[in-house]
């Protein structure tokens, strides 16, 4: 029986994921065809009972729009991924003759990883931006690296319920004010986790410009296509320390190979440094 994998999400075109699970899996020498498949939140619960019919399936790596609406298309959620309500790996686990969808949160390793190696400590005065399904584990992994509050800054203050009801249940404060009242608290700001898609912080990129104020935090641009973003760009020039997303897409597709596998142990710094060099980063360790 072939195992699978695959990307959901949409777009998909530009994702990274299969590169990093193909390089992981010839390493580890296990046969797992990984794909991506377009895929809407309205056509989602129909490819997932496609999924359920289909033997060999190992797990799936979910991206924007699908990490909320996935939380319904699993028979069980569990760590994190409960406490945000934010799926974004569904790794399947053998049960009786057929199997169980399990859902995962990899994004908040990702990006507690991600800001840890740029040498970001607990944050004193964090900042978010953006308030979709990447704003929950935004939240949870400022928490786990001991912030306790954080500026959350988004397009529309209206629409930030999902984010709001994370943080009440990690105790966690947030304060969330319009994307246009951003650009000089994000720039003094020691950690920064840009949630936004591509190009979306490109205003906001030329208002921290117009500033002429120096940068000295750490900022974690989670979009990585096209490569550097004009925020990390301006950021750069203030003096400040740049994350690209695709850190954060390694780190958490790390813990995806492991479930995905079924192999903790072997998932080693050789199978993370052939992930490395499949999409031109520079070898990591975990």
């Amino acid at each position: 029986m072939s195992l699978r994998a695959a990307v959901l999400g949409h777009p998909i075109s530009h994702s990274k994921s299969p590169a990093l699970h193909h390089a992981a899996y010839s390493q580890l020498g296990i046969g797992i065809s990984y794909t991506a498949i377009d895929v809407t939140e309205e056509l989602l619960p129909s490819l997932m009972r496609q999924l359920r019919d289909q033997p060999g399936w190992r797990g799936l790596s979910v991206t924007m729009p699908l990490k909320t609406a996935m939380v319904r298309e699993v028979d069980e959620v569990r760590g994190v991924a409960r406490t945000l309500g934010v799926v974004n790996t569904v790794a399947f686990e053998e049960h009786g003759n057929g199997f169980r969808a399990i859902g995962f949160n990899t994004d908040v390793r990702g990006i507690v990883n991600a800001v840890r190696h740029a040498g970001g400590r607990t944050p004193a005065a964090p900042v978010i931006l953006g308030g979709g399904g990447t704003a929950g584990a935004a939240v949870a992994a400022l928490a786990e690296l001991g912030a306790g509050s954080a500026l959350l800054f988004v397009r529309d203050t209206s629409r930030t319920d999902e984010v709001r009801a994370a943080a009440e249940r990690l105790g966690f404060s947030l304060d969330i004010r319009p994307m246009v009242e951003a650009a000089a608290p994000t720039a003094a700001a020691d950690v920064v986790i840009s949630t936004l898609p591509p190009r979306a912080a490109d205003g906001l990129a030329a208002d921290i410009a117009a500033l002429k104020a120096s940068t000295p935090g750490v900022l974690l641009d989670v979009a990585y296509d096209p490569w550097p973003s004009l925020i990390a760009s301006v950021w750069q020039s203030g003096g400040g320390a740049v994350v690209p997303g695709l850190e954060m897409l390694l780190y958490q597709a790390v813990e995806q190979v492991r479930l995905f596998s079924r192999l903790e142990k072997e998932v080693n710094a050789s199978v993370i440094d052939v992930m490395c060099d499949a999409v031109g980063l520079p070898r990591r360790a975990l």
